[in-house]
């Protein structure tokens, strides 16, 4: 079981590593991202030192031009997003088939046993194509996408892929633009 659950963090590290190799490939070298992401960190660092400076100030024209500002940015990261969707793509059709073919290898095998036992909504995937009702082992799937999420995540930032924290706090969370706080 041990050998399992270290070739699955292998996998893990060698998809990730393989996955911004080909992001660097087909989008991070590219003079349309750089002028992009440069852009992006320009315009978080003038709208946060606007709201910083003005951030007692409740004037209309402020108001309006900081609108505008987080108008510009918003638009620069759609167009951000639109330039890296082709590596995306092309990522989800290989790993896809990856997926398929290391699913296929560690069908029915315990390759880890967890310290919890799952939410039920969550079982289904951390026991998929596992016998028996012990729900702290886990599958080849849920460890997968475990390792796969954290590894890749701190890769890009190793390798400096990540966003910047300004363009980051000025995007807004994981469901959307956050509301403006005044100080």
């Amino acid at each position: 079981m041990w050998a399992d659950t270290l070739l699955i963090v292998g996998i893990s590290v060698f998809t990730a590593l393989l996955g911004e190799g080909v992001t660097w490939l087909l989008v991070y070298k590219t003079e349309k991202y750089q002028r992009l992401k440069a852009e992006i960190d320009r315009q978080s660092k003038k709208l946060e030192k606007i709201k910083e400076t003005h951030s007692d100030a409740l004037d209309k024209g402020f108001k309006k031009k900081i609108d505008r500002e987080e108008e510009k940015l918003k638009n620069n990261n759609r167009d951000l997003s639109l330039v890296k969707m082709k590596s995306m793509l092309a990522i989800g059709f290989a790993f896809t088939a990856l997926l398929g073919m290391f699913n296929s290898i560690f069908d029915g095998r315990v390759v880890a046993k967890l310290p919890f036992t799952p939410i039920s909504w969550v079982q289904g995937l951390s026991h998929r194509n596992l016998s028996g009702e012990d729900y702290t082992d886990c599958s080849f799937i849920f460890l997968y996408i475990l390792c796969t999420m954290s590894i890749r995540q701190n890769i890009q930032k190793l390798l400096g892929f990540a966003p910047s924290r300004a363009a980051s706090k000025q995007s807004g969370g994981l469901f959307g633009q956050q509301p403006p706080t005044l100080k």
